[in-house]
């Protein structure tokens, strides 16, 4: 199939697999991957290790605000891969962790956060051919992308899909409280004032409940296919 010169911006939940969805989309059409998340949860990191947040998610928003300007966020490829950088630190692996997974959606809602990473992903994604998934890339950071999806899960599917990640990594994790965390991250996604999480008017829905990656491939493809 010859691939078009688009933007696919795909939104959704948390733990719904975008992040995986969207990586295998890139490779399977030769666009190149952004993942907007891992820049939420790297800002996140960085407010945790700088003490601008609390075990209470109380932000010291000032003093967030004032540092972003020197905070050197960037992927770079590694294998195929597309890890997250801080200056010359791999922050992959600390970004995924529990504890800012409990964190990055109260510092997501804020304005200031939001518009370092829109930045960082509309210069990307200037040139087309790009696949970003998130909260809001078909709503605000790319409104004008030629395919959006919203992607959506059982909620206790996507619970036992992050716990198993969690495991493989070798931490911690139960059903019940991953659960909690999630319906929490949606709650505040939902709400903020600032681009909350919401469905595109002409965003296609994907609930992948009861799919596979090759079912999900298989279903894009005849989408761009029958669209393009």
């Amino acid at each position: 199939m010859k691939t078009p010169d688009i933007i696919i911006a795909i939104d959704g939940y948390s733990s719904t697999g975008k992040s995986s969805f969207a990586k295998l989309v890139a490779a399977k059409l030769g666009y190149l991957y952004l993942d907007s998340g891992a820049l939420y949860r790297g800002v996140t990191l960085f407010a945790i290790e700088n003490g601008m947040i609390d075990s209470d998610c109380r932000i010291d928003e000032e003093k967030l605000e004032n540092a972003l300007s020197g905070l050197d966020l960037h992927f770079e490829n590694h294998d195929g891969a597309s890890l997250l950088y801080t200056g010359g630190r791999c922050i992959e692996k600390e970004i995924r962790g529990m504890e800012v997974s409990g964190k990055v959606s109260p510092i997501a809602a804020l304005a200031f956060v939001r518009n370092y990473v829109d930045n960082y992903l509309r210069a990307a994604g200037s040139s087309k051919r790009v696949v970003m998934d998130g909260r809001d890339i078909g709503t605000t950071v790319f409104p004008q992308a030629e395919l959006k999806i919203f992607m959506t899960a059982d909620p206790l599917v996507r619970a036992q899909r992050r716990a198993n990640e969690l495991k493989a990594k070798g931490e911690e994790a139960d059903v019940q409280e991953v659960l909690k965390n999630l319906q929490e991250r949606d709650y505040i996604d939902s709400h903020r004032e600032v681009s909350p999480l919401t469905q595109a008017p002409d965003a296609v829905v994907l609930d992948n409940s009861h799919m596979t990656f090759d079912d999900q491939m298989d279903w894009i493809l005849a989408l761009i296919e029958e669209k393009f």
